[in-house]
């Protein structure tokens, strides 16, 4: 299985993701994946979450908080190590849920 490493570790905080936290255009509510992107830091998050088949899960009834690492915690992760987790969904999936919770 794969191992979160120090540096992940180290580059986890909590993304301040729930649906009723964050405020829309037109006053609309956004959900944990449009607030990732608009954050701009979390680009390989959105991607891995898209690869794992999870976006509409997100997008759904919340809210939900994510311990969500930055690209830049992401960068530390060996490319090999990044790129055979984001090509075993099952695994993914495993691993990004693992760090949600909901409320």
């Amino acid at each position: 299985m794969y191992k979160i490493t120090q540096a992940m570790t180290i580059g986890l905080f909590t993304l301040a993701l729930s649906m009723f936290a964050a405020a829309g255009h037109h006053g609309m509510k956004k959900d944990i994946v449009d607030t990732a992107v608009a954050a701009g830091d979390f680009n390989t998050l959105v991607t891995a979450v898209k690869a794992a088949g999870l976006v509409e899960t997100l997008k759904g009834e919340g809210p939900f908080t994510v311990f969500a690492p930055t690209d830049a915690a992401f960068a530390k992760v060996p490319t090999d190590t990044l790129n055979a987790l984001l090509a075993d969904k099952a695994a993914l999936a495993n691993v990004l849920t693992y760090h949600v919770v909901a409320g």
